[in-house]
């Protein structure tokens, strides 16, 4: 029935889904006092380091964060709704909203960061981080 001896312990998606889902959980936890989901952080934290470079629009920080545009356009009007940031039409694309991360929702990026980076370290404190780093930028497809 499976290739795997022992069951799910030695199968590679089952470990991946057992482990992302303690991870989430973690990092839930971690935002819970700021009000945030782990999605509207994703989002919030992609938008404010990308608007250090230039301000993008919703299909960029989809694309970023890769996740549904559908599902990002509707986090960021709960985002907005928040005040941590706006949108406005592109002037070049009327298709298209430019993002806009609010003083405020700077400030609550940067704490977020802060607080998801040290979940991050202790939650991946009994491993080797740098080759996980590069296994998982191999499986996400980013090198």
């Amino acid at each position: 029935m499976t290739r795997f001896a022992e069951g799910p312990v030695e199968s590679p998606g089952f470990l991946l889904w057992r482990t992302t889902m303690r991870w989430q959980r973690a990092i839930a936890a971690s935002l819970a006092p700021l009000g945030l989901t782990h999605v509207q952080f994703v989002l919030l934290a992609s938008a404010w380091w990308m608007s250090q470079h230039e301000a993008p629009n919703q299909v960029q920080l989809a694309a970023q964060a890769g996740t549904d545009i559908k599902m990002t356009s509707e986090v960021i009007g709960r985002l907005e709704s928040k005040g941590l940031l706006s949108r406005a039409i592109d002037p070049a694309d009327a298709r298209a909203k430019i993002l806009a991360v609010t003083p405020g929702g700077a400030a609550l990026a940067r704490r977020a960061i802060e607080i998801v980076e040290a979940a991050d370290a202790e939650f991946f404190a009994a491993v080797d981080s740098r080759p996980l780093v590069q296994l998982l930028q191999t499986l996400a497809g980013v090198r």
